[in-house]
């Protein structure tokens, strides 16, 4: 049996490449071994350092942050509008139209002229018997009512309507921008009635009867 005795003490004379990469291999762990234990001691160094000054700034007792969320309701609210005022219609009798009609067809044959076809005749005899209808027509209105015009003014003058003016008298044309007072030219002075004096009628009388027909015996 061999006996191997290894003497320590030997030193390699010689250093060939797998020497050189032992060696270097060796000397990188090392390195690397000191860097590690280096950046564990800078660490515990520095936790413990901040270990007392979190401990001073944390409250003696930490509650949980509440947080009410508050929920707004927006509700609506419907406004509604006021109620119009009821429009009362004014049911016109028509007698009185009647009435009129009659006395236009009685002093100026006023129906018998609208209903009859005048294509047929000239302009001379149209415009003879528009004369005639119209001084029948003049009579009837001169006798049972009384006209004035609405407007003083002459036709063709600037007027001036405040507010408040009466929408019935006077009726707005053109360009009509804004509200009252507004300026304009009196193109028609219009027409109101300031009497009437319509004949009254008899018990059973029909109205409707304009014109009875005439019978020559």
């Amino acid at each position: 049996m061999n006996t191997y005795i290894i003497d320590l003490s030997l030193r390699p004379t010689t250093f060939d490449l797998w020497h050189v990469c032992l060696a270097g291999t060796a000397a990188l762990l090392a390195l690397i071994l000191i860097v590690v234990l280096v950046s564990v001691l800078l660490g515990m160094r520095r936790c413990k350092s901040a270990a007392p000054v979190a401990l001073a700034a944390a409250p003696a007792s930490v509650k949980p942050e509440v947080k009410i969320v508050e929920k707004i309701v927006e509700v609506e609210k419907i406004v509604h509008a006021p109620t119009p005022e009821p429009v009362i219609l004014k049911e016109a009798t028509p007698d009185a139209a009647l009435q009129l009609l009659s006395l236009l067809q009685k002093e100026a044959r006023f129906i018998d002229f609208i209903k009859e076809d005048v294509s047929a005749f000239s302009d001379a005899e149209i415009g003879a018997a528009a004369r005639v209808v119209h001084q029948g027509c003049s009579k009837a209105v001169k006798e049972h009512f009384t006209l004035a015009p609405v407007s003083a003014d002459a036709e063709g003058a600037r007027v001036t309507l405040s507010p408040g003016f009466d929408a019935a008298a006077f009726r707005l044309t053109g360009n009509i921008v804004g509200q009252a007072p507004f300026s304009g030219v009196l193109v028609h002075k219009g027409w109101q009635v300031t009497d009437l004096r319509l004949p009254k009628l008899t018990e059973g009388h029909n109205a409707k009867i304009v014109a009875p027909a005439e019978v020559e015996l």
